[in-house]
């Protein structure tokens, strides 16, 4: 009867709009809908395919790090190019993990087919995409940083307080796989966005070639350190700055063009 109802639910959000709400800076938006009802169906079938489900009480830093890594995980401002509505089965675990699938055409996709009155407005465009990334990450990754810091005192606390039940030490490692699997699902999603822009800027480069295309690779540069961070694991150094200790310089893939000195005003 359980199961009959929980597909009866699953079927009538596979209907409905089920992309989360977002607020500032893309920030998740709370929903009984999103943030309840969703969420304890998703655990119910994750439960059922097998795989570890807690039940302990969220923490403010894991609560953070969800929100301000939600804006990575989808792109509400290019017409769902990174699968909102996957996305939130996603999270919510009513679904399996899809981005593993996700090719990086899509953005260049939505960028060429939304028509702007000049063409270079397509480079302005993933400049200011990469710009809000870059002034999100640090706090985002101090955020990730935290939730680690959390599932290390978690374990200490367990290893020292004696009389713990079995059943709270399989929670609490329940619990520290669900935040790795975030975790990771976040550093896809960053690499993702990194080889989208790429792709978006070379093939740009081809179709309408212009000067602007320099200036965006240089702000693109910049979100190369927190790429490379975020695949070493590495989120508690370098503070909210950025770079930490193993930034390098990457020379801009279009140093040897010849300048365009005609000016186009942007509109």
């Amino acid at each position: 009867m359980i199961r009959f109802v929980i597909l009866v639910i699953v079927a009538s959000l596979a209907t409905a709009c089920v992309s989360r709400p977002v607020g500032d800076f893309g920030r998740a938006q709370p929903s009984v809908k999103h943030d309840q009802v969703m969420p304890y169906i998703g655990s119910k079938i994750a439960a059922n395919r097998g795989e570890p489900v807690s039940n302990l009480n969220q923490t403010d830093q894991e609560r953070e790090m969800h929100d301000r890594t939600w804006r990575f995980l989808v792109a509400a401002h290019s017409r769902d190019w990174m699968f909102d509505t996957t996305a939130e089965l996603q999270r919510t675990r009513i679904g399996p993990a899809k981005d593993y699938k996700y090719t990086p055409e899509r953005y260049y996709n939505w960028l060429r087919t939304t028509q702007y009155q000049s063409s270079p407005t397509r480079y302005s465009t993933v400049g200011r995409h990469v710009l809000a990334d870059l002034d999100t990450l640090p706090t985002t990754f101090l955020s990730v940083c935290a939730v680690l810091e959390v599932d290390r005192q978690r374990r200490v606390a367990l290893a020292e307080v004696p009389g713990i039940e079995p059943d709270v030490a399989a929670n609490v490692a329940a619990r520290r796989t669900e935040n790795q699997w975030h975790i990771d699902w976040f550093v896809r999603a960053l690499n993702y966005r990194y080889q989208s822009y790429l792709y978006a800027l070379d093939h740009l480069l081809v179709e309408t070639p212009h000067e602007q295309s320099m200036q965006v690779d240089e702000t693109l540069q910049r979100l190369r350190p927190f790429v490379d961070r975020a695949n070493r694991g590495d989120f508690c150094s370098g503070g909210a700055g950025g770079g930490g200790g193993g930034s390098v310089t990457i020379l801009s893939r279009f140093q040897t063009m010849v300048p365009d000195n005609e000016i186009i005003a942007q509109k």
